[in-house]
């Protein structure tokens, strides 16, 4: 999900700025360009950590700034499909649950959540499930998987991933903990047979 990458790009230094430490200055100057954007293939840049090197400037005619290519270090995120993510539930809405994985969220379907029926208690803002009456709302911590992608480059916030939980392994913490807990149950219960 967060890689590091290497990347190539060109830096314009404005003319105010030729007279500073020009490594501090292209770090700067990639930071505003690329931090918080979306490239559908590299992913979302989070952060540039380093400047590795940077060629001689080249100079365009009309314009004072200096131009520089740029090789740099950068975290970006980049989900990736059937990938397990963990996160926290960020809004509860009557058609699922919103989910924040890194600077994205996911939604969870309500049809992705589990086998069991579901209904929406919109005064609680949670999901209750019918049989077992096991809920999910605000703040619970879950695991799930990644089941379809549509990055937006031109609006990050408008990228749309999608979750699903109804397999083994997946689904809120607690309930994953009662399941380990009656699968030892069951194995104890089996041993005193024996």
């Amino acid at each position: 999900m967060y890689i590091k990458i290497r990347a190539v790009d060109v830096v314009r230094v404005p003319p105010g700025r030729l007279g500073d430490d020009l490594q501090v200055v292209v770090k700067e100057v990639l930071q505003e360009k690329l931090e918080g954007r979306m490239d559908k293939k590299i992913g979302m840049f989070i952060a540039i950590l380093e400047v590795i090197d940077k060629k001689e400037g080249r100079i365009m005619i009309g314009d004072a700034g200096v131009y520089y290519e740029t090789t740099f270090d950068a975290l970006v995120f980049r989900p990736k499909m059937q990938e397990i993510v963990e996160g926290d539930v960020v809004e509860i809405v009557e058609f699922g649950a919103f989910v924040e994985i890194g600077p994205l969220d996911g939604l969870l379907h309500i049809s992705q959540i589990t086998d069991e029926y579901i209904s929406y208690d919109e005064k609680g803002a949670k999901l209750v499930t019918k049989d077992t009456g096991r809920t999910l709302g605000e703040g619970d911590k879950l695991r799930a998987r990644i089941v379809a992608i549509s990055l937006n480059e031109r609006d990050p916030g408008d990228s749309k991933i999608g979750l699903t939980m109804r397999q083994p392994g997946l689904g809120k913490f607690e309930w994953m903990e009662e399941e380990r807990e009656r699968e030892k149950e069951k194995k104890g219960g089996q041993e005193n047979k024996l």
